[in-house]
């Protein structure tokens, strides 16, 4: 495991392990654990994704599930709490499917996990080891991930990358 960390960002590829390394590195650090999910369940699929996730962790955890203001979120953890939030990935889309600015929610976001109490741990697809989209909005989504996942990591204190469920610390 990785040292005890304020903000831990875990980046992958899609299914490379990193929501469960990430689940496993929170029950490990003993505290007050809640799960924030990010996505919205639009189809079929993402529904059956969810309900794996939820019956994955079991009981244990508290959930909060579809709100974008993580400023808020993050704001109102305390000492002794730790946040996993799962994902920036899908938080990001939420925000561009409505066309909306993701950049200032983004520094509110970054600026409210450094000010609060809780640990945090921030679960993101790294989604820029392939080719360049074939159409603009792809290519757009692909850019802001990209500028996202970096501003994530300059003000996380530990950043871990997850391929095939083995993490490598990057930071």
């Amino acid at each position: 495991m990785i040292r005890q960390a304020q903000i831990t960002l875990v980046l992958g590829h899609a299914a490379s392990g990193k929501s469960v390394w990430a689940e496993e590195l929170v029950l490990s650090r003993g505290a007050v654990a809640t799960y924030v999910a990010t996505a919205a369940l639009w189809d079929d699929d993402m529904r059956a994704k969810a309900r794996r996730h939820a019956e994955r962790r079991g009981p244990e955890w508290s959930l909060i599930e579809g709100r974008d203001d993580l400023d808020a979120i993050c704001t109102e953890a305390g000492a002794g709490d730790i946040l996993l939030i799962d994902c920036a990935t899908m938080w990001l889309t939420g925000l561009m499917m409505q066309d909306r600015d993701w950049s200032a929610p983004a520094d509110a976001w970054i600026a409210a996990m450094a000010r609060t109490k809780a640990q945090v741990v921030v679960v993101s697809n790294d989604i820029g080891g392939g080719i360049t989209p074939d159409n603009a909005l792809a290519r757009r989504f692909q850019r802001a991930q990209g500028a996202l996942n970096q501003r994530l990591a300059a003000a996380a204190d530990a950043v871990v990358l997850v391929t095939a469920g083995l993490p490598q610390v990057l930071k």
